[in-house]
């Protein structure tokens, strides 16, 4: 057992796991360059569009992300992970190409919509790969690197990008973002068939079924019906938590640029002075969780996170601005590989792409409602009501969590 143990340990950092993880990083540089930095300030400025018709347009996005992401858990079960993470990397790749290419409002929401289907398969196949990799002993550990990843990517695109955007020119951004979904394709095509942990039989992957489609559809239901023995609040949960980050996701450019006046470089700081707390953070906060169990890190992630967005809009000064902004990167390092690491604990190991899918369809949710929702707020009441509202939610989150049983370490199933 100890030696298996180790085995894993020495796996996380595989090729096929630091495949994945390249893959992860470089798409979320590039959503986040686009859907943080230049979508919402060029379609403000350039384009003339409300608060409201950016959230939608951003939605466009999520939209068809979801969509896609509890079918393309099965396909991974299926098809492996070359096939579909190729696929949906390609029609990024077009996506973006469409974006360049075009000013007319209508292509940016087919291009949004577009770009939604193609990173559809990039969390259902990293999650999958990553913590079948790692174990039932080493979830939270392996979340912690996929998330950080994540928002390594998430948080420098947004900073990176902003060096390369002139005034109203984004011809040089655009070639970057380009050249970086090429890099994508190329590591893409490296990616195994099939499961790829390092030992044969390790996971067992079923042959082509020749029963009917019917009949492998109402499979698969089944188990996603036999997943559902967790906690009834997990889901309504898993919704809040994307929900409450969905809502910042189309004002925090404009609040910056339009509320506080921050010029590229100043909102590229104010970005790192919180990305970068929660990317150092979240390792070492993955190995407590992982040894001392999730609640604490919940209660803490949860309570921190609320406070600094309840406060948020209402500092007086820059220095408070930052101390806020770096205590939600904290808050959300406490959060991200106990939340994860609890969501991994209902999953049945032989069939983590479905479930996942299905896991990540109901979290996706709320990132198509949140910025819908943040968008009307910021028209209808101001640029304080889409943080309250964020806040107000992790603060029911908190709650709400006290309420949803975590199993035992060692009683995961």
């Amino acid at each position: 057992m100890i030696l298996l143990q180790k085995w894993r340990k020495n796996q996380l950092f595989s090729p096929f796991v630091i495949e994945l993880l390249i893959i992860m990083f470089i798409v979320e540089f590039v959503k986040g360059a686009l859907l943080i930095t230049i979508l919402p300030v060029y379609m403000k400025t350039g384009l003339g569009a409300s608060a409201f018709i950016i959230g939608w347009t951003l939605a466009a996005q999520y939209i068809g992300d979801n969509v896609l992401r509890t079918p393309v858990g099965w396909i991974i079960d299926k098809l492996g992970y070359r096939t579909t993470m190729l696929t949906g990397v390609l029609l990024t790749f077009v996506s973006v190409i469409l974006m360049a290419t075009t000013s007319q409002y209508i292509w940016m929401i087919v291009g949004c919509t577009l770009l939604g289907f193609g990173t559809a398969p990039l969390w259902p196949c990293v999650i999958t790969g990553t913590t079948e990799v790692a174990g039932e002993d080493g979830k939270a550990t392996i979340m912690s690197v996929v998330y950080m990843a994540w928002l390594s990517g998430v948080g420098l695109g947004p900073v990176a990008i902003n060096f390369f955007v002139g005034e109203n020119r984004y011809t040089i951004a655009f070639r970057l973002l380009i050249a970086c979904m090429t890099v994508v394709v190329l590591v893409a095509l490296m990616l195994p068939r099939k499961s790829s942990v390092g030992i044969e039989k390790a996971v067992t992957h079923a042959k082509p079924e020749k029963a009917p489609l019917v009949e492998r559809v109402s499979a698969y239901l089944g188990e996603v019906r036999r997943s559902l023995s967790v906690s009834p609040l997990m889901f309504p949960a898993m919704f809040a938590q994307t929900f409450a980050l969905g809502i910042l996701t189309p004002i925090l450019t404009l609040y910056a640029k339009e509320v506080l006046k921050l010029s590229s470089f100043e909102y590229s700081m104010f970005l790192v002075a919180g990305g970068a707390v929660t990317v150092i953070c979240l390792v070492p906060m993955g190995k407590w969780v992982d040894r001392r169990g999730i609640r604490p890190f919940l209660i803490t992630g949860f309570t921190i996170s609320a406070a600094a967005l309840l406060l948020f809009t209402y500092a007086k000064s820059m220095t408070i601005l930052y101390v806020l902004v770096a205590l939600l990167g904290v808050g959300y390092a406490f959060i991200i590989p106990s939340w994860n690491a609890l969501i991994a604990s209902a999953i049945p190991p032989e069939k983590r792409g479905a479930v996942w899918g299905f896991f990540l369809t109901i979290e996706g949710l709320g990132m198509i409602i949140g910025p819908i929702v943040s968008g009307k707020l910021w028209d209808v009441y101001g640029y304080h009501a889409p943080f309250l509202m964020s806040g107000s939610v992790l603060v029911l989150l908190l709650v709400l969590q006290m309420f949803i049983s975590i199993p035992k370490k060692g009683m995961v199933r």
